[in-house]
């Protein structure tokens, strides 16, 4: 195992997935990258505590309407939480579209030995209509996928 892919969103349960990435690695010699996919622009705009040493934007923050201020909130987080794994191997890689397609497609063009990511709880009836990323990336991978149970 040389490169481990860690998918993260903009949720506090990402510190749990990260960290268990972290872990995982434990001594090794292996490259981590962080991946986010960007999502829907509300997303980042949920008031939550201190995360991965982000602590995100309020009502007071940037225009979210805008396109390329999304972008740069996704960049920042993903900096912030690279910085906060203090770890000599982190990388980040920020995409766009469908998540779990993006999450597939990234750990192909890196090469990822394996793929991080935590399941969410979801209502019956989400799931039951749309599935969750985990389940579809866990139907259509080629990568090993480590899943972190979290709890929201």
């Amino acid at each position: 195992m040389k490169k481990v892919l860690v998918a993260i969103d903009y949720n506090p349960v990402s510190e749990k997935v990260a960290n268990a990435a972290l872990e995982l690695a434990g001594s090794m010699d292996v490259e981590i990258c962080l991946l986010h996919v960007l999502a829907e622009v509300s997303y980042y705009g949920a008031d939550y505590p201190t995360f991965l040493g982000y602590d995100g934007y309020t009502a007071m923050g940037p225009d979210l309407n805008m396109a390329m201020e999304m972008r740069k909130v996704a960049e920042e987080f993903l900096e912030k939480a690279a910085g906060h794994l203090d770890h000599p191997s982190v990388s980040t890689h920020l995409t766009e579209g469908d998540t779990a397609g993006a999450i597939l497609e990234y750990a192909e063009e890196w090469n990822a030995d394996l793929i991080v990511m935590g399941t969410h709880s979801h209502s019956v009836l989400e799931k039951l209509l749309m599935g969750t990323v985990a389940e579809k990336v866990l139907e259509k991978t080629k990568v090993p996928v480590y899943m972190v149970p979290v709890k929201k």
